[in-house]
């Protein structure tokens, strides 16, 4: 079971091989709850996409097991698993109308005319096409395709929904608003979504929950704000959003905590889950450093002077780019909460970049 309730998809010692050497998969394990929006997330060629397809039924697994709604489905062909997928490219018919795009799997399979009907103008006006029916594929918006796409994937009532990054071929504006629509179209059908993405941004605005693969291993799966906060090791911290990881030199026990000798930093005592752990870096969000012209004078703080190399304006905020005397790159990002906001300096000087210990997060080897 997950903490969200019944457990619809059970992913067990799920490993794939192509050619007996290539492992794209490796002993994945996942419990995914019914009725959650869950993300695969990684950069390419780290195993994703294959796990999907072995979900859908298009891979055979070379060992384990999955379970949807508490059935093995691990020998079933695609067509008789309670999942439909939506792909990359859409994959919409170009010479039917979108009427006839999202009727067309209930056609093949003998689905009574009447029940279509119903069920196409239901799957229609959940994906907003109402008016559209009988436009076929060239005179419909990308986003719109994209619909299309998913109301026909819908409209066979799948207990699991699988996408294969849909939103990949939209530009910027369009792909931000369709991820709001992604979400409100799983809330109101109420199914499992399983998206498979590159774009962290993408996961963590979408998503209840993630996985983050890297070289075909399940490397960390929680909440969006847990893997951003808390990540368990330098991949997923990197992957995550941007971050500044210091060199852990040693560590060593202080009472109930850890004393860290931390590059840069020096010596900073940390509250740790596990005491037992090796660490072997320690990560900084770039938004949890605060810059000023001047030393901070509070003791509790760790201050560290850098000059500023670069700025980069990107709207409502500013990505600053430091060097340390002893060469570290930090990078911060501000907000820019007034039309008139001035850095505190130009590039060339130097700052006082500052942080409460606590905003380290420090990341087993």
């Amino acid at each position: 079971m997950t903490d969200k309730g019944k457990t619809i998809i059970s992913v067990r010692n799920v490993t794939k091989r192509f050619g007996g050497t290539v492992t794209a998969v490796d002993d994945a394990n996942l419990e995914i709850a019914e009725g959650e929006f869950f993300a695969l997330l990684g950069p390419s060629g780290c195993g994703k996409t294959t796990l999907l397809r072995m979900i859908a039924g298009f891979e055979t697994l070379t060992e384990g097991s999955i379970l949807i709604d508490g059935d093995d489905v691990s020998e079933i062909e695609p067509t008789h698993r309670p999942v439909n997928m939506v792909f990359q490219s859409y994959a919409v018919f170009p010479h039917m109308t979108v009427e006839e795009n999202v009727g067309y799997g209930l056609r093949v399979v003998g689905t009574p005319k009447d029940e279509i009907r119903t069920r196409v103008e239901e799957a229609i006006g959940l994906v907003q096409l109402r008016g559209l029916e009988d436009r076929k594929p060239a005179m419909l918006s990308g986003g719109q395709r994209q619909r299309v796409a998913l109301a026909r994937a819908l409209v066979k009532k799948p207990k699991v929904l699988l996408l294969d990054e849909p939103l990949s071929a939209l530009d910027a504006k369009l792909r931000e608003a369709m991820q709001l629509e992604l979400v409100r179209l799983q809330h109101s059908v109420g199914i499992t979504f399983i998206i498979v993405t590159h774009d962290q941004k993408e996961a963590l605005s979408m998503a209840d929950r993630i996985a983050v693969m890297g070289d075909g291993k399940i490397l960390q799966t929680a909440s969006p704000k847990t893997l951003y906060e808390y990540p368990s090791s330098s991949f997923v911290a990197d992957f995550i959003g941007q971050v500044n990881l210091f060199d852990i030199d040693r560590q060593e026990p202080a009472g109930g905590a850890i004393r860290f000798h931390i590059e840069e930093i020096g010596a900073v005592v940390l509250d740790c889950p596990d005491s037992e752990a090796r660490y072997s870096k320690a990560a900084l969000r770039p938004e949890k450093i605060d810059v000023s012209r001047d030393k901070p004078q509070d003791p509790e703080l760790v201050s560290i002077a850098a000059r500023l190399t670069e700025v980069s304006y990107i709207g409502d905020q500013s990505h600053l780019y430091f060097e340390t005397a002893g060469g570290k790159a930090l990078a911060v990002s501000v907000q820019n909460k007034h039309r008139d906001d001035r850095l505190v300096a130009n590039t060339g000087e130097q700052n006082w970049l500052s942080w409460h210990p606590s905003r380290l997060q420090p990341l087993p080897e």
